[in-house]
């Protein structure tokens, strides 16, 4: 072995070890990638204290801290009109909480009211635990408890959500209240023990209107939405 290689020899071992070095090796115990997909439904503002679905928040994206703020006629422009209930409701909350953006709200909000009703029909209830307050827990919890009695189950899909629009906007002492309303189309049945279907249909399309209402302790260090009210337009 001629001094060259040698030297090529001793410089290849010399930047492996400095690389091993500065690049560190894996050992098994590393925490998995974060799932942002699965995540980002219900999650809440990056710069507070995130904590995500399962889990738990609404999307929550604060607003950009150079943004000029729109004029007044402008705020909600796409949402509501300027001086209604639900204009000073949201300017209410926004002045307690400046990094909240209802149009991300509604988006998060699509993303829970799926997971939600796709949970509870599954009885999930380790999803809706984290999803729910503990009174609409209770009720949702009670009603898969009278199906598993029944020996039933209950298969739903969506086909399509249509809309999803602030229908309400309160500050309540420290409390946000948002309530949306939820159009969409799915299918749903019910089945007993022997298959045959209770309640519902397997091959009908459903329009349904659901009204839900979520709420945050907006001067708590959880930045949790829970869905604290249900309600049915159908």
């Amino acid at each position: 072995m001629d001094i060259y290689t040698i030297i090529f020899l001793a410089l290849a071992v010399f930047i492996f070890l400095r690389l091993r070095s500065v690049l560190g090796q894996r050992t098994g115990s590393e925490r998995p990638p974060f799932d942002r997909t699965a995540r980002n439904a219900l999650q809440g503002a990056p710069d507070k204290n995130v904590v995500t679905m399962p889990g738990k928040v609404i999307d929550q994206a604060p607003l950009a801290p150079t943004a000029e703020p729109a004029p007044p006629s402008d705020r909600w422009k796409g949402l509501t009109e300027p001086g209604t209930a639900l204009a000073q409701g949201l300017d209410a909350i926004v002045d307690k909480d400046s990094t909240f953006d209802p149009r991300h709200f509604i988006s998060g909000a699509r993303g829970a009211y799926e997971m939600i009703v796709l949970a509870f029909a599954n009885g999930d209830r380790r999803a809706l635990r984290d999803l729910l307050s503990s009174e609409v827990y209770e009720s949702f919890d009670a009603a898969i408890k009278e199906r598993e009695k029944n020996e039933q189950k209950t298969e739903t899909r969506f086909v399509s959500i249509d809309k999803a629009e602030l229908a309400g906007a309160e500050l309540r002492d420290r409390t946000a209240q948002l309530t949306i309303r939820f159009v969409s189309q799915m299918i749903s049945a019910t089945r007993d023990k022997a298959g045959n279907i209770v309640d519902g249909s397997a091959d009908t399309v459903a329009d349904i209107t659901d009204i839900w209402t979520f709420a945050r302790d907006i001067t708590s260090r959880d930045p949790n939405w829970k869905l604290v009210g249900t309600g049915s337009a159908n």
